[in-house]
């Protein structure tokens, strides 16, 4: 689905990526995990095209297909969506005109009262975008976007960051739905997946690994200062984390 060639991005003339390579494979859950500043964000935003994150060297392909130098709306066309880490507050504009815009990116038509119902945003449809917003409540906002889009790539820069349990387990529930994932939660914590192939796949950076209740991952990277440390089960990459701290990751070298 998303394959990463040893990219190398400069920001404000400044090298934050140091030629990352990584793979997200056709309905899989990939997580990526790493300190503060060590360029996670910034690797997301180059894949989905934004401008101030300049590609100096390396390739991004997606289905295949060379997206390097392919502009946002194109790559939203192919079928990339993107829920923010912090989304940007857009007055002016009503909730439900972002959700049908987000549709209409992918060709798409939809009922915002009916999708909203799924998040607990029936109330803000008629509200600007993130305007007096909760973090809980914006992040929600995003997922119902992403609802609309139905992208095949879902990018989730840190979904449970400013969120609170209950509403990280609707947005894991709202997710999982995207992703067309059968999930049920099983003896407290841990999820019980039914299994088949899928056809959507997710790129998903997480800090404290609490989005991993809710939303089963198969794969899982490290990134430290700008290049990739370590791969493996994202589960026991998390207790490495938890137990030794990051400094336990760079040993994988």
């Amino acid at each position: 689905m998303l394959k990463v060639e040893s990219l190398r991005v400069e920001v404000a003339g400044r090298e934050i990526l140091h030629g990352v390579s990584l793979e997200v494979p056709k309905g899989k859950v990939v997580t990526l995990m790493g300190p503060n500043g060590s360029g996670k964000s910034t690797l997301i935003m180059t894949i989905m095209g934004f401008s101030g994150y300049r590609v100096t060297a390396g390739r991004i392909y997606f289905k295949g297909k060379d997206i390097t130098e392919m502009p946002v709306h194109e790559r939203v066309k192919l079928g990339i969506g993107l829920a923010f880490q912090r989304p940007p507050v857009i007055k002016g504009v009503k909730t439900k005109q972002i959700v049908e815009i987000a549709a209409s990116a992918r060709g798409r038509e939809v009922d915002p009262y009916e999708l909203a119902k799924e998040v607990n945003m029936e109330n803000f449809l008629e509200r600007d975008v993130n305007d007096g917003f909760s973090g809980g409540e914006m992040k929600r906002s995003e997922i119902l976007q992403l609802m609309a889009m139905d992208p095949d790539l879902l990018l989730l820069d840190e979904p449970e960051s400013g969120v609170d349990l209950e509403s990280i387990g609707l947005l894991g529930e709202a997710i999982n739905k995207i992703l067309g994932r059968e999930v049920e939660p099983v003896e407290g914590k841990s999820l019980k997946e039914v299994k088949k192939e899928y056809a959507k796949s997710a790129l998903i950076i997480t800090h404290t690994g609490h989005i991993l209740n809710y939303v089963n991952a198969d794969l899982g990277y490290v990134l430290i200062n700008g290049r990739i440390v370590c791969s493996g089960n994202p589960r026991e990459i998390l207790r490495t984390v938890e137990k030794y701290g990051y400094k336990e990751c760079e040993k994988c070298l």
